[in-house]
């Protein structure tokens, strides 16, 4: 028995990448599984299986993101996501809209980790990263264009309550504009929903246009189209970047549906401290949150490294 354990544990030998003869991504991810170690396969196993599930024709897909991503130029490869229409729903934040709205009308600029924050501040520029927002393409804009886009609403559509899918949408429609995965979510009806509307600048605003304005948003009715989403589904998978809200409002209704068929995480979060940003998707199963017998994997990176490379093979593999 323990002669066979260990021929089984031994099967399978670590190969060189021979970057020479590489001459596609698809190629280098397939590489990068052979290498035997260490993220670099677990990028890879993750890349398989979301080539797995969108080959899937019952699976019902779930893209799950922070706002940061959007702040750089992994924004474009979430728009040519949606733009492809490879997930069938949206969960992001309220920082998602406020980044691909503002960057729609106004540019963003390379910055550096290391500024002087006190000297930004005093010049009217906000960082995210090694990313510089000046406040003319970031609130200045978000509220000249949310004033339009509340305007539109209530006045043109005679709208007084909506759902945060609803206002994606009307947002899209208003952006129009190729770069923004907003525009694609409402081009090819994919929703989009906000559980954390109020926690950024386009839920802000919606509050202060409310103190004059009779306007509301309707969670509750976000819960109900996300409800019949889940419970119409024959599987489900997701894709999960980051942490925070997005991430359990994914899994947490996927547990309403023997869990997640299909799960891959990316994140750079830890998990001994318990936090739901670092959780693995095997802590996700003891709560049927991901089924037991989901094909499931954890890449341990940046996004902004993980994504152009899963995403250029995944596109070469699926003929996108």
């Amino acid at each position: 028995m323990s002669r066979k354990l260990r021929e089984k544990l031994l099967k399978k030998p670590v190969k060189d990448i021979k970057i020479a003869e590489i001459h596609s991504f698809k190629e280098l991810i397939d590489a990068m599984y052979e290498s035997g170690g260490f993220t670099a396969k677990k990028l890879a196993k993750a890349t398989r299986i979301l080539i797995e599930m969108f080959k899937d024709k019952e699976c019902t897909r779930i893209l799950a993101f922070p706002a940061c991503i959007l702040a750089t130029g992994t924004r474009g490869i979430i728009t040519d996501i949606i733009k492809r229409k490879l997930f069938d729903v949206v969960i992001t934040t309220c920082g998602s809209l406020d980044h691909d709205l503002a960057r729609s009308f106004k540019d963003y600029y390379h910055g550096y980790f290391e500024a002087d924050d006190e000297m930004l501040h005093k010049r009217g520029i906000n960082r995210i990263g090694n990313v510089f927002l000046p406040n003319e393409s970031y609130g200045i804009i978000i509220e000249k264009e949310m004033d339009k886009i509340l305007s539109i609403i209530i006045k043109d559509k005679k709208i007084t309550k909506l759902s945060t899918r609803e206002l994606c949408w009307i947002m899209g429609e208003h952006i129009s504009d190729e770069s923004s995965f907003l525009y694609w979510a409402w081009k090819n009806k994919i929703p989009v929903f906000i559980p954390g509307i109020t926690d950024g600048a386009v839920g802000w605003h919606i509050w202060r246009y409310s103190q004059l304005n009779n306007i509301t948003i309707d969670i509750l009715k976000d819960e109900q189209e996300l409800s019949d989403v889940i419970f119409e589904s024959k599987k489900l998978g997701a894709l999960i970047i980051g942490g925070g809200i997005s991430k359990h409002h994914t899994i947490w209704w996927s547990q309403f549906k023997d869990g997640l068929n299909y799960a891959v995480y990316i994140t750079t979060a830890v998990e001994w401290d318990g936090s739901l940003s670092g959780a693995r998707p095997r802590e996700a199963v003891s709560w049927g949150k991901i089924n037991v017998k989901a094909k499931k994997a954890v890449v341990e990176c940046d996004a902004t490294i993980a994504l152009p490379l899963m995403f250029a093979a995944i596109f070469e593999e699926l003929n996108l």
